[in-house]
């Protein structure tokens, strides 16, 4: 499949949006399902490489809309690439980390249920939402640290690369070797290693349960780089487990692939939806 596949259906669109900040990218979309609230609550993370060249929050308006369908509310948040003014370290992650502190504030007079909330994010967008979850494992001395940043419950890693060092050399040159001193900032005297606080696999373990779903033939993503993470998170005593699905890279965002149904399945098992499990 590819990105034109989907692309090139109608674009469906969210309930409201959300400032979160004075920033242009300071923003989050809104997706609301039908029904009694408050309602189980996703957060969503795009990917496109950390790179708004690439893609922006709008790529998950198809998942959105579909999980909105099943009857998850989910907060779509926006973050600055690091080819925009600000972006990249330690920018990106401080839009991120307002972004889902947000939800904590202004979730529930919007209904949503944020005592259950999960967290997904798609490629670049995987890292980030696991790096959410990993922030009480930030320094202190960290321009990335937080007093008492606001989590999920669980992650649902979708194609991420969730481990800076080890995707690399894997995935495409321009999705993030090329970047790679843009997204962790350069090496310091303070800072030796710049993945101490961007990277999720450096920060383990996370305390939160982990789903890593990895597509077979994705060139982005390939599953040792999923497979890799989930054994380094279980290693390090974390609830992390490791989910092939068919398809590519785009399957996975793509409603109506056995991909999407499955990570479907997935959420709803994590966010109590259902009695059956997340595996």
């Amino acid at each position: 499949m590819t990105w034109s596949d989907l692309l090139g259906r109608p674009l469906p669109q969210p309930d409201m949006s959300v400032t979160t900040g004075p920033g242009a990218t300071d923003i989050v979309d809104v997706w609301i399902p039908v029904g009694e609230s408050p309602f189980p609550t996703v957060l969503m993370i795009h990917g496109g490489c950390w790179q708004k060249e690439i893609a922006d929050r709008t790529l998950m308006n198809y998942a959105a809309d579909a999980l909105r369908n099943e009857g998850l509310a989910v907060w779509n948040i926006e973050y600055r690439g690091v080819d925009e003014a600000g972006g990249g370290y330690p920018g990106t992650f401080l839009d991120v980390a307002r972004a889902v502190d947000a939800l904590k504030d202004k979730g529930p007079a919007l209904g949503l249920d944020t005592s259950n909330v999960v967290a997904t994010g798609h490629s670049a967008g995987g890292h980030l939402a696991l790096w959410a979850a990993a922030r009480p494992n930030i320094a202190e001395q960290s321009p990335l640290y937080e007093d008492a940043p606001f989590l999920p419950e669980a992650v649902m890693n979708i194609g991420g690369l969730a481990d800076l060092e080890a995707s690399a050399p894997v995935t495409e040159a321009g999705c993030l070797s090329d970047i790679m001193d843009l997204l962790t900032g350069p090496s310091s005297t303070g800072r030796v290693d710049a993945f101490s606080d961007t990277s999720p696999a450096a920060l383990l373990p996370l305390g939160v349960r982990q789903i890593i779903v990895n597509s077979a033939r994705d060139r982005i993503a390939p599953p040792q780089l999923g497979q890799g993470y989930t054994a380094k998170a279980t290693a390090a005593g974390d609830d992390a487990e490791y989910i092939e699905v068919p398809g590519g890279h785009v399957e996975l965002v793509a409603p109506g692939t056995p991909a999407f149904d499955r990570q479907v399945q997935i959420l709803k098992g994590l966010l109590g939806l259902d009695t059956g499990s997340a595996e």
